[in-house]
């Protein structure tokens, strides 16, 4: 969580995934899923390594047939071998109990498994199929995550719970019997895994919905009742800015209240779309909430009558492109960038003000305005920018800046936090 954050963190168990820790004051974990056949091995792990490389702290591969339990030892391998570290959560349901046993290779190399308990068996199936997934992650010394979702509620549960519901004097509304039926679902799964013999620092909790209040409402009595760490998201979000739009509506009211451990957003992609978006939409809500920093963050306004050029907005775009490309390698050589604070003006209004706020920032001429471009850096003008290349030289002093900020012993001597954010403005 940032230094500056005012955001207080349910206090939670903490949970290790092959190293990457979940809850217990741990920064809020960013994890995605595959959508390739994890049969196929060569797919899957080109998959695995781009959303790795994007920011998916975890990754989750379906493991829903003999084909793809057997698979998963060989893309564990080639990942490793890739160097490609991400811990892979395996997605069980129907048939989960079986793979686990039939396929021990699988069961070892996944780091951790994820358990519907409403897809492990009906009726008199039920209870003994969940034992034996349990029993599997003690065998195997792996965590679970317990993942109910709305959409494969435990449907024994949820009649026995409409019938008392029918019982009452003075009854809930449907959807707070379905809000009550997901919640029992989760933490008494979660109880029947400890009296198992799973140890309850190896247990993570969802309880997935695929709207803004009823997420909400759920997790906020999830949270009451448990400290186990939460899996937060909202399940079939949908495509697009509607996705968008609605997980992060969910997440951002559920994060202020210290509510969530672990997140993902399950955008539907385009046709033949980049699977990554979900992994950067992630880390732009935590980021731009306080809670972590990943990438230095790129903002811009839509622009007005003031600046009816689109050089800001080119260069806005072409800034944040090439921060985010050069995340992978900056990591390592770059500790602390990822909170770096650029600004891209468009007109004299507020452009020299918010350049001297930022790291490095540039206010670019406006409508009518001198054909010259200030460049500011840690709140000194530095040099005046004009001609053709502006846009190319201003890249150049960005990573100049990073280089000799960012490296070594510059880092160490640098200012506070505070000042490590970027943002790509224009007047509004």
């Amino acid at each position: 969580m940032s230094e500056n954050s005012p955001i207080s963190r349910r206090r939670t168990r903490g949970v290790d995934v092959a190293g990457v820790r979940i809850g217990a004051g741990a920064p809020v974990v960013v994890q995605s899923m595959t959508n390739t056949d994890t049969a196929d091995v060569a797919a899957t792990v080109a998959q695995v390594r781009a959303l790795a490389d994007a920011g998916s702290e975890l990754v989750r591969i379906t493991v829903d047939t003999a084909a793809a339990a057997a698979a998963v030892p060989a893309i564990r391998d080639a990942l490793d071998a890739a160097g490609c570290r991400a811990p892979l959560i395996g997605d069980f349901h129907f048939n989960g109990h079986k793979l686990l046993t039939d396929y021990p290779g699988c069961a070892q190399a996944l780091a951790k498994y994820r358990i519907n308990p409403g897809n492990v068996g009906r009726g008199s199936k039920h209870d003994p199929q969940f034992a034996v997934m349990i029993e599997k992650a003690i065998e195997y010394g792996k965590p679970v995550r317990i993942g109910v979702n709305w959409g494969s509620l435990d449907a024994e549960l949820l009649a026995r719970m409409m019938d008392e519901n029918a019982a009452r004097a003075a009854p809930w509304t449907a959807g707070a019997v379905m809000h009550e039926a997901l919640v029992v679902s989760a933490v008494d799964s979660a109880r029947r895994a400890e009296e198992i013999g799973l140890p309850g620092d190896r247990i993570v909790l969802s309880s997935k919905v695929s709207t803004v209040q009823d997420l909400v409402a759920v997790y906020g009595e999830l949270a009451r009742r448990c400290d186990y760490p939460l899996h937060l998201g909202l399940t079939e979000a949908g495509m697009g800015s509607k996705g968008i739009v609605a997980s992060t509506a969910a997440m951002a009211v559920l994060l202020q209240q210290g509510i969530g451990d672990t997140i993902r957003v399950s955008l539907t992609p385009e046709p033949d779309g980049d699977r990554t978006k979900e992994v950067q939409v992630a880390q732009e809500i935590l980021q731009t909430m306080g809670l972590r920093s990943f990438a230095p963050m790129v903002s811009a306004c839509p622009g007005c009558g003031r600046t009816t050029s689109t050089v800001f907005q080119e260069l806005a775009a072409r800034i944040q492109r090439y921060l985010r490309a050069q995340m992978p390698s900056w990591r390592a050589r770059y500790p602390g960038v990822e909170a770096m604070h650029v600004a891209v003006m468009g007109c004299v209004v507020n452009g020299p003000g918010e350049s001297r706020m930022a790291n490095i920032g540039i206010s670019l001429p406006g409508s009518g305005e001198t054909p010259v471009a200030p460049v500011y850096v840690d709140g000194e003008k530095t040099v005046t920018l004009k001609g053709e290349r502006i846009a190319e030289e201003f890249q150049r002093m960005v990573d100049d800046y990073v280089r000799t900020t960012y490296g070594g012993e510059a880092r160490a001597a640098h200012l506070s936090p505070s000042k490590r954010t970027i943002a790509v403005k224009a007047v509004a």
